[in-house]
């Protein structure tokens, strides 16, 4: 029997409980078996039948009935929507533990419930989130190929790969380097392969800038950046196109002419996901030695307890995950 999902929690007053215990109760035949790194009390308020495992090894004689968890306590409890800095140390901690099992291969692949970037950094966290998080505790494990992390959002047949993440707008321009684009490229088509079974990955590359720059009149990213880096993949093999201009990049014909997107910032890439299927995106960390998803949302405070979270998204993710690692598997 293979190894279960990993699952991590995430801030406890979001609605990461409930929507972990939504994904449990709607679990349908074939659906991978998954255990919560995490508080167990928290989740046996959301409603779910809990049994907390030593292991994740035992998760799979339990989960027909009861929601395994790994029970790493809180050191007060925390209420829903009220989000606390007390919370912090063991919302990482979770993510650690649950990727050293991954890594261990106790699990298959982790699947994170939504943190609050925020509320961490006011505790002394210094990653701008899961995905560079990850990336650093996986940092000592063997890699074959290109090394990430690198953020992907998948929905429906949309693919897009963020070249800058979590950055303020004005900053991105001056994040853009060549390297960084090359990378980011290679692991995308790296994982297309490995992960999606696409033995010729088709990707594209969209321009910063209006008009992708029109000719330098509006931008020169296109030219002495994004160009140059199109050029240089073509020349190792890859089948890419672009800079090509965003407005226009994510039309269904258009759609149909690559695998994925190479996109230069977060919303660039995560508006048309959204507009595309805005419950079942699935966030992806690409190029690391664990297969890593999450849903594509946050925490949710405003609507935590309150139970009108969808788990459409969280379901998906682990959906993805269970698939990825089959791949991997074989």
């Amino acid at each position: 029997m293979s190894p279960p999902l990993a699952v991590t929690l995430g801030d406890p007053a979001g609605i990461g409980p409930e929507i972990i215990t939504a994904a449990w109760s709607r679990r349908a035949a074939g659906d991978p078996p998954f255990l919560v790194f995490g508080d167990a009390q928290t989740l046996r308020r959301s409603g779910a039948p809990v049994a907390p495992v030593g292991s994740p090894a035992e998760a799979a004689d339990v989960f027909a009935s009861h929601l395994p968890v790994i029970d790493m306590p809180l050191p007060e409890p925390v209420l829903p929507g009220h989000p606390s800095t007390s919370a912090a140390a063991s919302v990482t901690g979770w993510i650690a533990a649950a990727t050293r099992s991954c890594l261990a291969g106790e699990a298959c692949a982790l699947v994170t419930a939504p943190i609050s970037k925020a509320i961490l950094k006011a505790a002394g966290f210094s990653h701008p989130g899961h995905t560079e998080y990850i990336g650093e505790l996986t940092a000592g494990a063997p890699w074959s190929g290109e090394r990430g992390p690198v953020m992907m959002l998948a929905a429906g047949n949309l693919r897009v790969s963020l070249a800058t993440i979590h950055l303020p707008l004005a900053a991105v321009s001056a994040a853009l380097s060549l390297e960084g684009l090359l990378r980011t490229a290679r692991v995308t088509a790296q994982s297309l392969t490995r992960d999606f079974g696409l033995p010729r990955p088709r990707l594209a590359m969209a321009a910063l800038n209006p008009h992708a720059g029109e000719s330098g009149e509006i931008g020169r990213e296109e030219i002495t950046l994004i160009t140059p880096a199109a050029e240089r993949l073509r020349a190792e093999g890859l089948d890419i196109e672009g800079p090509l201009p965003a407005d226009s990049l994510f039309a269904p014909e258009i759609r149909q002419r690559y695998d994925a997107v190479i996109c230069m910032y977060h919303d660039q890439a995560l508006i048309p996901i959204k507009m595309l299927d805005f419950w079942g995106g699935v966030n992806l960390t690409l190029g690391l030695p664990v297969v890593r998803t999450s849903p594509d949302h946050g925490t949710a405070f405003d609507i935590a307890g309150r139970g009108l979270a969808r788990a459409d998204s969280f379901i998906a993710a682990l959906r993805m995950a269970g698939e990825i690692a089959r791949r991997r598997s074989h």
